[in-house]
């Protein structure tokens, strides 16, 4: 459901960029929302779910022996929390005027007084939620890679495809924690009067 409505807001873009002037998305912004929800909603919600997700709970089991991951209940939270994460997504889209700051969510673009309104807060939590669920998958695969194999396929005996989900799951477990704490204090800037992005307050946009 992701992928499709990531493709149908990729179509959108595509035809408002087939022909000079605006012609299809009336108001600019609106084009900056559409093209801020394409990135993240492929990003996070198709793509990282398809090729992480899916593949790696379908062929982990099957290139380890075993018959399931370790942890069948931290994968069953990692599921459940994506589709809320995606309806989160979604509602910020419709909420408000959208969120227009482009898929990286830089400060000053992301924070008062450059975008007020509550839909980027509810996109900051979706990003959370989204971000959980990778996290806590990604301590699954790595989990089930280290600790279940059989002896046969321990160590560098083991397939490829599981030492690349590895290697990616201990990525994701050291880059989701960073990415969450920057979106917090994007979070705190807009609702709790810090200043981690305001140079005012001896805060650093950069950051």
């Amino acid at each position: 459901w992701g992928g499709l409505f990531g493709a149908s807001l990729s179509l959108m873009i595509r035809m408002q960029l087939g022909h000079p002037g605006a012609v299809f998305l009336k108001s600019d912004w609106f084009y900056n929302v559409v093209v801020t929800t394409h990135a993240l909603m492929m990003i996070f919600f198709a793509v990282m779910p398809i090729l992480i997700g899916a593949f790696g709970n379908w062929l982990i089991p099957l290139l380890v022996g075993g018959k399931d991951m370790i942890y069948p209940r931290m994968n069953n939270l990692s599921y459940w929390l994506s589709p809320n994460a995606l309806y989160l997504l979604m509602l910020s889209f419709s909420t408000d005027k959208g969120v227009g700051a482009g898929w990286t969510i830089y400060p000053p673009l992301s924070v008062y007084p450059y975008h007020s309104g509550p839909s980027m807060d509810v996109l900051i939590v979706s990003l959370h939620l989204a971000g959980l669920s990778s996290l806590v998958g990604a301590i699954n695969f790595a989990s089930t890679n280290k600790n279940m194999p059989v002896l046969e396929m321990k160590g560098e005996r083991a397939e490829l495809y599981v030492l690349s989900i590895s290697v990616t799951a201990v990525l994701l477990i050291i880059s989701i924690p960073v990415l969450g704490g920057g979106i917090t204090m994007i979070l705190f800037d807009r609702n709790f009067n810090t200043t981690f992005f305001d140079p005012a307050g001896g805060g650093d946009p950069v950051l």
